[in-house]
């Protein structure tokens, strides 16, 4: 029987678990000098003109050298994105990969714009972003200091990231997570309800993605 680091890390739901496993991973092997940033940023020329497909996946799991800004990323990532996928999408591990894949596809299109070469905070943000709108009365503490509600948890959390690194690039590579976590929960929760009325390609895993998962 699992116990400890493993039981805790067997409980985490398992697309997030993945995303987890890989993002650690990915920062250790450039701390241990195994693979260095310059092989896992994505531009289009790199990607495309020069075929090096791999940097279209591994600019989603580089969240940089382990440090202080490391661990907060990783940290609400992994906090939300859990408490989304065991809440909104609990039993349906195919909606979820499909809203970051989504999120992801937006992601990529919108990295030669805002010169984005790495796009895991980004896309980590919208579970984050995703998770505050379906919760939108719950009240939320920050570290302790002061609490407010879900709403305004990503813009909270943007500032801090800013604060951390001193960078206005941090924030604004965040605030673009946000916007796409943004497009994701209105093409959800009101596109699809509202305009549409039903489910849609946009906002449900196609039949054979969910067959992958077993969801069907």
């Amino acid at each position: 029987m699992p116990v400890g680091l493993e039981a805790w890390f067997t409980q985490i739901p398992p697309v997030t678990r993945a995303w987890l496993a890989l993002s650690v991973l990915t920062s250790v092997a450039v701390q241990c000098q195994l693979i260095t940033p310059l092989q896992l940023y994505f531009s289009f020329k790199a990607a495309f003109k020069n075929v090096q497909l791999w940097r279209v996946f591994t600019t989603f799991f580089y969240f940089g050298t382990i440090s202080l800004d490391f661990v907060f990323h990783l940290f609400f990532f992994m906090r939300y994105s859990r408490m989304l996928e065991e809440s909104s999408f609990a039993n349906r591990k195919a909606d979820y990969f499909w809203l970051l894949f989504l999120s992801s596809l937006m992601l990529l299109g919108l990295s030669p714009l805002f010169n984005l070469p790495f796009l895991s905070s980004p896309l980590a943000y919208v579970p984050i972003y995703f998770w505050s709108r379906r919760h939108p009365s719950t009240p939320i503490s920050l570290f302790g200091l002061v609490t407010i509600t879900a709403p305004y948890l990503p813009f909270a959390l943007v500032a801090f990231s800013w604060l951390l690194t001193g960078t206005w690039r941090a924030a604004a590579s965040d605030l673009v997570g946000c916007a796409v976590g943004h497009v994701g929960w209105f093409i959800r929760d009101v596109w699809t309800r509202e305009m549409v009325g039903g489910p849609t390609i946009f906002s449900e895993a196609p039949e054979p993605l969910k067959r992958l998962f077993g969801d069907l």
